[in-house]
């Protein structure tokens, strides 16, 4: 039996540098000066006058060059993916419950006591519970599966079979993850500049889980003060109220939730993300776009020529690059201008990696607003195939909603009573990018070792371009199907190679994990 196991944010600040507020002030100088402005230079005088008028004015670029790195740990995914990943200006890396298997139940505790306490405590243990009975039970079908796709016979060396199991067992509990309750604590290693902490602490009380954000945020901004007084002592204002946040004034319908997750997925019909609208001439938009570059007219250039000049690998090599240099690249820059809009549902623990694709942002649903009474999951398919498991799954959702309706019914806020519910409870939203943007992501996760929902999702969101824009569609896929024949390796997953050759018939390669 399990013991749950909790604690406080524990918060360090890992790098800094070592005058990030005179280093603001003499970038500041440095505008108007004919040389670089050093830190040592700065005055008393100057750290109170250019301070405050250059942050009350709104020239906040000057508080961008700190950087302060931190390491958090005893934090819970939920606050994770609602406030900390929520926006795009932060660098995170994070434990992955994908690959680090939870040996013990430890979360997130919220302040409530009694019976209520009582409730919530059973439930985180109870989830960690079935997250052990499910990675259990499905190693032996993952095993199953990957000594097919891996070619195992009986000449296979045991180091090899050995590794195969290993794999197995990754597979297993990225699959079972997902009765783990969204209280469950993370560690990482958190990087950002020193205006998105002042904005950070602003805005501590606009996300589902304000209690936690203010206890970590809090330490943040404590341990950044200790580092350097005058960050926040100079400038900066503190947190905006809790009933002064404009989300949380807007009126909460009963039941409103249950109702919008039925009339979403019917729009949805059947798909993981529906391409909800799109530059209408993105093609034609794009090719102007390119000829603009090199100063070309439509006579000089055909639309058709244009296109292939920008997205075929064989003519843009830039398409080849494992470090991503879109971006950087004049041609491709090209592509900003094509923006294409989806509906789509995920899961708590989908959606946090997908969050990750910070250039394509989301209107992301508050859960305090979405919460619905009946159970609304996902299901992984490794666990919809094997009766047992589908069991053990379908009764460990039953069992996280009754416990967080009978929070509710013992009057605990519904911002702790969420924490009980699973990675596997469904968010619905709109997402939306630019064609630079989501090109990078459809590279990525239309590979086989991409998480299940996002390669899902991915492969809807390609074929729905294709579609509408088939010119651009045609030379979107997985690194193996933009590399082959171009150049060595196909597939840039080394030793992580699927065992799939996805390059000679995608996208109706078949996916079996």
């Amino acid at each position: 039996m399990f013991v749950l196991s909790t604690g406080s944010p524990v918060v360090t600040l890992r790098t800094a540098p070592a005058t990030p507020f005179d280093g603001a002030i003499a970038a500041a100088r440095t505008c108007y000066s004919p040389r670089v402005i050093g830190t040592g230079e700065v005055t008393d005088r100057q750290r109170d006058t250019i301070g405050s008028l250059t942050f009350d004015a709104g020239h906040h670029t000057v508080y961008q060059h700190a950087h302060f790195e931190f390491g958090l740990e005893n934090v819970s995914r939920q606050f994770v993916w609602t406030f900390l990943h929520s926006y795009p200006f932060y660098n995170s890396e994070q434990s992955s419950q994908r690959y680090v298997k939870l040996k013990e139940p430890r979360a997130f505790v919220p302040p409530i006591t009694g019976e209520a306490l009582g409730v919530y405590e059973a439930a985180i243990v109870r989830a960690w519970d079935r997250y052990a009975e499910l990675s259990a039970l499905l190693k032996d079908d993952a095993l199953a599966i990957l000594k097919e796709l891996r070619y195992v016979r009986a000449t296979t060396s045991q180091d090899r079979l050995k590794q195969i199991e290993r794999d197995a067992e990754k597979r297993a509990i990225e699959t079972a993850r997902y009765v783990v309750p969204i209280a469950a604590f993370t560690s990482m290693v958190h990087t950002v500049s020193g205006i998105v902490l002042h904005r950070l602490w602003r805005m501590v009380n606009t996300s589902d889980a304000p209690y936690e954000a203010r206890s970590v945020v809090g330490d943040m901004v404590r341990l950044v003060r200790e580092w350097d007084a005058f960050f926040f002592e100079k400038v900066g204002v503190g947190p905006i109220g809790e009933h002064e946040i404009t989300e949380t004034r807007f009126p909460k319908p009963h039941g409103a939730g249950d109702r919008f997750a039925a009339a979403f997925d019917a729009r949805l019909n059947g798909r993981w993300s529906r391409l909800r609208d799109s530059s209408r001439d993105a093609e034609g938009v794009v090719a102007d776009a390119v000829r603009s570059v090199f100063g070309l007219e439509s006579g000089d250039m055909s639309d058709e020529e244009a296109l292939e000049r920008v997205l075929n690998p064989a003519k843009n090599r830039y398409r080849l690059d494992v470090l991503n240099v879109s971006y950087h690249s004049p041609l491709m820059r090209t592509l900003h201008h094509a923006n294409y809009v989806f509906e789509k549902r995920l899961s708590h623990t989908a959606d946090s990696q997908d969050q990750r694709h910070r250039m394509v942002p989301a209107s992301r649903p508050l859960m305090t607003f979405a919460d619905t009474t009946e159970p609304d999951y996902i299901m992984p398919r490794l666990i919809s195939a094997n009766p047992k498991a589908r069991a053990i799954y379908g009764c460990a959702m039953r069992e996280a909603w009754a416990a967080k309706n009978r929070l509710l019914e013992l009057g605990v806020p519904l911002e702790f009573a969420l924490y009980v519910l699973p990675n596997a409870k469904t968010l619905r939203f709109v997402e939306s990018g630019s064609l630079l943007a989501l090109l990078h992501k459809w590279t990525l996760r239309t590979c086989f070792n991409a998480q299940e929902e996002i390669y899902l999702a991915s492969m809807d969101e390609i074929e729905q371009v294709r579609m509408v824009h088939p010119r651009i569609g045609k030379y979107i896929g997985p690194p193996c199907v933009i590399r082959n024949g171009l150049i060595s390796p196909r597939c840039t997953e080394g030793s992580h190679f699927c065992g799939v050759p996805v390059w000679r018939d995608f996208p109706a390669a078949v996916r079996r994990l």
